[in-house]
């Protein structure tokens, strides 16, 4: 089990405001790290307490998730499994309301990942630029009975992400999820005004409560 690192966390309320609240978790992709998303608060809704982590594993520049395979995915799933139940141990000491879970590129594979891990603890996810990891996770079957929402968001002229990755999610995802899909034709290994606009809109469907956008004491507070 990768642990996550508390004292890295960016959250947009203080401890003394969080407890009972939607939480948001914010989980970035490869080689970057708890900062890079940040910048979605302004988008989210004004009730919810979001928390961006820091992946536990030093890559390039920044963090990830698990190592890259350049072969197939021996190492991504095992490294996403662990990754996956550092993130539900962390959660384990939080006292949040609903929660849901935002993750781009690798961070959106891990996003759908812990859905696969514990599909009960979570309203929704959405994954931008994400995929779904090859192989089998421990609660799949479960997943697919229960079959929370989930927005995946993607570009025409994505050259990061491999094209079986996309087509195995593309096979994968509407067995084991209620599915919103959206591709962006032009958009590249990045996310667009009209995505987040169209995730809103996802949110303020799926999300108990949601009352607008913005939040609550934005910025830079560590736990």
């Amino acid at each position: 089990m990768q642990l996550i690192d508390s004292s890295a966390i960016m959250w947009s309320a203080p401890e003394a405001d969080r407890a009972g609240r939607p939480l948001i978790v914010l989980l970035h992709g490869y080689g970057s790290n708890e900062g890079d998303l940040f910048g979605l608060a302004p988008y989210l809704p004004l009730n919810a307490v979001i928390a961006s982590l820091r992946a536990p594993r030093a890559a390039g520049p920044g963090y990830a998730w698990y190592d890259l395979d350049p072969e197939l995915n021996a190492s991504r799933i095992d490294g996403g499994d662990s990754a996956a139940r550092g993130i539900l141990h962390w959660l384990d000491t939080q006292s949040p309301g609903e929660v849901g879970v935002i993750g781009f590129s690798q961070g959106g594979a891990m996003a759908l990942h812990l859905l696969r891990h514990a599909p009960e603890r979570f309203a929704w996810a959405v994954s931008l630029a994400g995929f779904v990891l090859e192989g089998d996770a421990p609660a799949d079957a479960r997943l697919a009975a229960q079959r929370p929402p989930v927005f995946w968001g993607r570009g025409t002229a994505d050259e990061v992400i491999p094209a079986r990755f996309v087509e195995y999610a593309q096979g994968w995802l509407p067995h084991h999820v209620t599915l919103t899909e959206r591709i962006y034709e032009g958009l590249g290994h990045g996310v667009s005004e009209s995505e987040l606009t169209d995730v809103l809109a996802f949110l303020r469907q799926h999300s108990g409560g949601s009352d607008g956008t913005g939040v609550v004491d934005a910025g830079d507070p560590r736990d």
